[in-house]
């Protein structure tokens, strides 16, 4: 089975997904992820029977909302998604106006799922972006119209195919759900990578919350202490640039490299470049041999 996503999501792990559940070990009591976006990693441990259990966390919750409703409501979200994706065609409507207008009444409070499924369809490089006051700001893609409500709609019901019944969804700060694992789980954490993390310079304003490296740190140790098992992307290196700093040794976690391809932002400056993506990986972990570094 092709393993199925609902919408583009900048910061998205599902094309080295593959690479990463590789670590996976072959029991898993409940797969949690802290920091989940649009839950790649979740739905191809599903598609490839890795565990039966999830939580799934993210601190924007109309993305978490826009996520539990696929899971539990697919044909909802499908009908409300068509009928909003249909208005930007209908007769002396300006397609890219239309998007601002949906842009607009999301930002006075129309926060639900097929709105914010919609601006993630059309908005640039699927990048999820916020002003100083908290309001959706990113800029419509003017080249295209967003997925087809047929592909979403495909795409919604195999994925509550796949998760529907076996998972919890959350919208908590990351470390009360770090608090609330147990021996058996495994967390993965893709957290805010620390060039818009720092709490004390935090001006980034375009993501919902950053993650100061210090206090992220200080979560892992007791996560080691407690006996929790878990793998951590963090930041890595494009080009000959060293993004972040590493996690300290301390930590005893195997660190490895993964190659996510050309980089985007490097191409859009006229450059080549490659990204190896960092993966920390529990010490009680098995790990294989990799031939990305």
């Amino acid at each position: 089975m092709k393993t199925p996503h609902l919408v583009q999501y900048q910061g998205s792990k599902r094309m080295i997904a593959p690479k990463i559940i590789e670590f996976f070990p072959e029991k898993i009591d409940r797969l949690v992820e802290p920091f989940s976006g649009t839950c790649a990693i979740s739905i191809l441990a599903a598609t490839e029977n890795k565990c039966d259990n999830f939580w799934v966390n993210d601190i924007n919750e109309p993305l978490i909302k826009l996520i539990e409703e696929c899971i539990n409501t697919p044909a909802k979200l499908s009908e409300e998604y068509l009928t909003i994706w249909e208005g930007q065609f209908q007769p002396n409507q300006n397609n890219i106006d239309y998007f601002y207008k949906v842009r607009n009444e999301f930002n006075c409070g129309k926060k639900d799922a097929a709105r914010m499924l919609f601006l993630l369809a059309r908005i640039v490089k699927g990048a999820v972006r916020y002003n100083t006051h908290g309001e959706l700001n990113q800029s419509c893609d003017k080249r295209r119209y967003g997925t087809k409500p047929q592909i979403i709609a495909e795409n919604a019901f195999k994925i509550s195919k796949l998760l529907k019944g076996k998972i919890i969804c959350s919208s908590n700060d990351y470390k009360k759900v770090l608090s609330m694992t147990k021996p058996g789980d495994l967390v993965y954490m893709d957290p805010p990578y620390q060039g818009t993390s720092n709490k004390n310079t935090f001006k980034d304003n375009r993501y919902i919350q950053g993650v100061d490296f210090e206090e992220f740190v200080e979560e892992l140790e007791k996560l080691n202490y407690r006996n929790i098992d878990f793998i951590v992307s963090y930041d890595g290196i494009t080009g000959d640039k060293v993004i972040g700093k590493l996690l300290p040794q301390k930590l005893k976690l195997n660190h490895i490299y993964i190659n996510a391809g050309l980089s985007s932002q490097a191409t859009l400056n006229g450059k080549k470049a490659i990204t190896y993506e960092s993966l920390y990986i529990s010490k009680n972990l098995k790990v294989i041999p990799n031939n990305d570094e």
